[in-house]
């Protein structure tokens, strides 16, 4: 199987396959907590929790309901912005630049060898008869 989607596909069970927003996972007991020395009553704790994740998720349903359809055209619209400029400009712009410099290191690595590389060359030729001896 293809390891992108085709359009119109979702998985309406599992949203968010590939876990980029694991980290906002959060639930009641890693929030809230009591130490073992100060215990609120048990019907309490329950109603909390139950409040707690029922105002969380009646929350979020109500905001992605207002906000979800002109967000998910904002960031659409953004990502097709952003691949319209590297398709139409950054990747050919850094293709022209790729190509100039590349003629420019061919003309520079022929210059060093031919000018340097003997230099060099000779230079370790030079070196390479020192010997050096310790006094023991």
């Amino acid at each position: 199987m293809s390891k992108h989607k085709m359009p119109g596909t979702l998985d309406m069970i599992n949203r968010d396959p590939t876990e980029i927003n694991d980290h906002i996972k959060v639930h009641f007991d890693e929030v809230i907590a009591e130490p073992d020395a100060s215990h609120s009553a048990d019907c309490v704790w329950r109603c909390s929790e139950r409040c707690f994740s029922g105002s969380k998720k009646c929350c979020y349903i109500f905001l992605s309901s207002i906000c979800g359809i002109p967000m998910a055209l904002y960031w659409g619209c953004g990502f097709a912005c952003i691949t319209f400029q590297h398709v139409w400009y950054y990747t050919p712009c850094l293709r022209m630049v790729m190509v100039n410099f590349g003629c420019i290191q061919k003309y520079f690595g022929t210059c060093v060898q031919c000018c340097l590389g003997p230099v060099c060359e000779t230079m370790g030729l030079f070196f390479s008869h020192i010997v050096v001896k310790g006094n023991r």
